[in-house]
């Protein structure tokens, strides 16, 4: 498929419920609005073009950049590449899925993640505390767990939306993960209070740390 043929698959496929949906999350106008599993099959037909994948970025569509990200291939990206990408897309689901399909599994991503978390680009910032969230379950070392509690203490009351979002998940893995830290994680969430009221779906978890942490250790016992 071709950039013009792709552009009118996903046309073809656009929902006006999703694109809805999309918008009042905060998407821009620049989308078709199709389903998740639409654009996953499209992918799973295309497997991987990597040319095509940055001629679907560049037109900075929606629904043509998740396509993209299944698409195309991160070792073909550079480390300058990347960075780009995560700046120019500011729709959270997107940048979302770029980190989880790109950068979560990156080789080298480390060298973005202390870099970012201290960006005035509040997408770099999410996408640099998400790597801190994932460095903090999966291979802690070298992070200085109680410094980076007194960052959250200080900064996630004031954050940016984006990156208040991936700050909770640091500080909830710390109380999943580092049991030493618990009690101190859940009495800051309880003195902050970011997302206590957040509204939640029946049977879903709270973003609000301590109901996150609870469930998720309760679960594990």
């Amino acid at each position: 498929m071709n950039i013009q043929e792709t552009l009118k698959t996903l046309e073809s496929l656009s929902d006006e419920k999703v694109k809805k949906q999309h918008l009042k999350i905060g998407a821009r106008d620049n989308l078709f609005g199709v389903k998740m599993g639409d654009i996953r099959n499209i992918a799973k037909n295309i497997k991987t073009d990597h040319a095509l994948a940055i001629q679907l970025w560049e037109t900075e569509n929606i629904d043509a950049r998740m396509l993209a990200i299944l698409i195309l291939n991160p070792k073909e990206l550079s480390a300058n590449e990347i960075e780009k990408m995560v700046a120019s897309e500011q729709f959270t689901w997107a940048a979302d899925w770029f980190y989880n399909y790109v950068i979560k599994d990156y080789a080298e991503n480390e060298q973005f993640r202390e870099r970012w978390m201290n960006a005035e680009d509040v997408m770099l910032a999410r996408a640099g505390w998400s790597l801190t969230s994932g460095r903090l379950a999966r291979n802690p070392e070298g992070i200085n767990i109680a410094e980076l509690l007194t960052r959250i203490e200080l900064e996630m009351p004031k954050a940016a939306p984006e990156v208040q979002w991936t700050m909770n998940s640091s500080l909830v893995q710390i109380g999943i993960y580092h049991e030493q830290f618990r009690a101190q994680v859940i009495a800051l969430a309880e003195k902050l209070g970011v997302y206590r009221d957040y509204p939640v779906s029946k049977g879903c978890t709270s973003p609000f740390a301590p109901s996150w942490i609870n469930a998720i250790v309760n679960k594990k016992k």
